[in-house]
């Protein structure tokens, strides 16, 4: 199995095309099948031993586990830095950045400012940048939402999903991918949570087969007949100063059943994880058969070792 790099950076779903997006998903889904094959699999020593860094400022369960199995299962080694090194207080994370890439394939950061992301991979000619979540973008797990609405839907054209809460870094991405696949975005948010119209004007031009980016401020508008309803924590990492503003802010926007109960029959639920159940989603809601999340969860191996694939071998 074998993929051309198509940029040397993956800070945002906009750094790949609308062709190489779909390749890269249809790459995932067949990773995933050939898992079973183990060591068997034609990917196994695809990375030839490559070694990838990884910069975790934030904690991680999913994206850390997810990276390293995927690393580990194409045949490289991860390489663990000590978290402080972010932080840009021992030495620039440029000069971090510079010494990497005389050692490492790739580094996976997971970070607060986006703006770190870019600088380590302005300074890393040769270096390849993965952004494992940034305070703007997640494009690691709008990667596996979108592999996860195929799997169920078959064909994405034509869908419309609702997304419920802040206008968050997960927001931005979903947006950001949905429509190149022809999916309908509905977003709800309180007033001063809205995503930026600005995001919404850079996907415009990419959207496929009619999909459209709305904004709502009523939920049940928003939700009203969708093919899926999607949620995310009402206070983020880094916001927790701000979380019993935003629980009173929010609390209209929670996922119940009664808001499911406005989208289509069969929509499904998603989230991003770690959720908190009882604010953002009822329990009820989370535990249902609608709920997808953790195929989510599952499908971030899959994307992310489509992703390494693109962009090392």
């Amino acid at each position: 199995m074998s993929a051309v790099a198509p940029v040397k950076d993956f800070l945002s779903i906009l750094d790949l095309s609308a062709g190489e997006l779909t390749r890269l998903i249809e790459l995932a889904a067949q990773l995933k099948t050939d898992r079973r094959l183990g060591e068997q699999a034609s990917t196994a020593r695809a990375l030839g031993g490559a070694h990838v860094a990884m910069l975790f400022e934030k904690p991680s369960l999913r994206t850390r586990s997810t990276f390293e199995i995927a690393i580990r299962e194409l045949g490289g080694h991860p390489l663990h830095l000590p978290p402080e090194f972010a932080n840009g207080a021992r030495e620039p994370l440029e000069d971090i950045a510079r010494n990497l890439e005389r050692w490492v394939r790739a580094l996976v950061i997971r970070t607060f400012a986006h703006e770190k992301a870019r600088s380590v991979a302005a300074a890393a000619p040769t270096l390849h940048v993965i952004n494992a979540l940034s305070d703007a973008e997640h494009p690691c797990q709008a990667l596996a939402d979108i592999l996860t609405l195929r799997e169920r839907w078959g064909e994405c054209r034509g869908r419309t999903l609702a997304y419920v809460g802040d206008g968050n870094n997960v927001a931005t991405s979903l947006v950001h991918a949905a429509p190149q696949f022809g999916i309908s975005v509905h977003l709800a948010s309180p007033p001063g949570y809205t995503l930026p119209a600005a995001v919404i004007e850079e996907t415009a031009p990419l959207a496929r087969s009619g999909a459209r980016v709305r904004r709502f401020t009523d939920p049940r508008e928003a939700v009203a007949g969708v093919d899926a309803v999607y949620t995310d924590v009402w206070t983020s990492m880094g916001q927790e100063q701000e979380a019993d503003v935003r629980r009173r802010m929010f609390q209209p926007y929670q996922v119940n059943s009664a808001l499911m109960g406005v989208a289509a029959l069969h929509a499904l639920f998603m989230h991003c994880l770690p959720a908190r159940r009882g604010e953002e989603v009822t329990v009820e809601v989370f535990e249902s058969p609608a709920s997808v999340v953790f195929d989510q969860a599952e499908n971030r191996l899959h994307t992310q070792k489509a992703l390494l694939l693109m962009l090392l071998s």
